[in-house]
């Protein structure tokens, strides 16, 4: 799904969600095979024209999110493309078993949708919050999973997806106005992190919607003469490990942030593989931290977890010096 810098403006004002009803809706036309399905949150997911459009293709389950995955696998187990969705917790946690046995143990091709990961539910409070998805995610063999930077990439992630012979979990984070990080569409492959920045002293691994973040961060730095790679792993599983290989002899410092808890998910993926090399470059790692916070606005529950430019700045130059 090609974009280009004015796309790139209206869905970024629109969100996630709402550009994630769009690219199945355009992909819906495209691929008869493809069916959207919910637990209840057509419209949260952004799939109200899709409804329309594809009353026979459209399924919602109710608040049932265990029978979600089933439907979807039955589907799967037909020859369809399911793309279900739900809030993070939902669709991961409360049907645990049912992702474990459809999705890696059978191995079906189903698709599974992310809505509101990290902390974007800002007041909905800590049992809408999805900040230990990934955690049980990557722990799934065989499994796919997906991040974003923004919602140009959003709808790429969706089409490679449909396009992957396997389960595969895609991870919406941020909420309308989230930045630009890509104004036109260019080479996006499942496994193959984006280099946006090199740089020698630092190089900052950011996945979501972390990455503008990241970005915003690498200018910061530069003011105090500190030279900040970025690295967008818009792929969690399988990581990129030949990028982590070049920057590991790169820089002096691998720092890695995401809207997620600091247990099991990027931060803990990097860690995993660069503690096998025999020379790698310290690791900073920056997360949703190991408590239930109080619930507030999306930018509230981002200082809270210290996922701010200028707190990053802050350890980054501490560590350096």
């Amino acid at each position: 799904m090609d974009f280009n810098v004015k796309q790139a403006k209206q869905w970024s004002r629109l969100g996630p969600r709402a550009v994630y009803g769009m690219a199945m809706l355009e992909l819906m036309q495209k691929n008869e095979r493809v069916y959207a399905l919910s637990a209840d949150l057509g419209v949260s997911s952004g799939l109200q024209r899709v409804m329309k459009a594809y009353p026979q293709r459209y399924l919602n389950t109710g608040i049932a999110e265990q029978n979600l995955i089933g439907v979807s696998a039955g589907l799967a187990k037909e020859g369809f493309v399911p793309f279900a969705s739900s809030f993070a917790p939902f669709i991961t946690l409360r049907c645990a078993d049912q992702v474990r046995m459809n999705m890696g143990y059978m191995h079906l091709n189903m698709k599974t949708v992310a809505l509101g990961s990290g902390v974007s539910m800002s007041s909905l409070g800590n049992s809408h919050y999805g900040n230990e998805d990934l955690a049980f995610m990557r722990s799934i063999p065989g499994m796919t999973i997906l991040s974003p930077a923004d919602c140009g990439q959003l709808t790429q992630a969706v089409y490679a997806a449909t396009e992957w012979d396997g389960p595969v979990y895609i991870r919406l984070t941020g909420e309308p106005n989230m930045p630009i990080v890509y104004e036109e569409s260019g080479v996006y492959e499942i496994g193959r992190a984006n280099v946006l920045r090199k740089g020698k002293d630092v190089t900052l691994i950011a996945t979501g919607s972390m990455v503008a973040l990241a970005l915003e961060a690498a200018d910061t730095l530069k003011t105090k003469g500190i030279e900040a790679g970025v690295i967008d792993m818009h792929t969690l599983k399988p990581l990129d490990t030949g990028c982590l290989d070049d920057v590991c002899g790169l820089s002096k410092l691998l720092v890695t942030i995401e809207e997620h808890g600091k247990i099991g998910g990027l931060g803990s993926a990097v860690a995993e593989y660069v503690a096998q090399m025999d020379q790698r470059a310290p690791l900073l790692m920056f997360g949703i931290p190991d408590r239930y916070m109080k619930a507030g606005d999306y930018s509230y529950m981002l200082e809270q977890s210290g996922l701010t430019v200028e707190h990053i700045v802050s350890v980054v130059c501490d560590k350096l010096t």
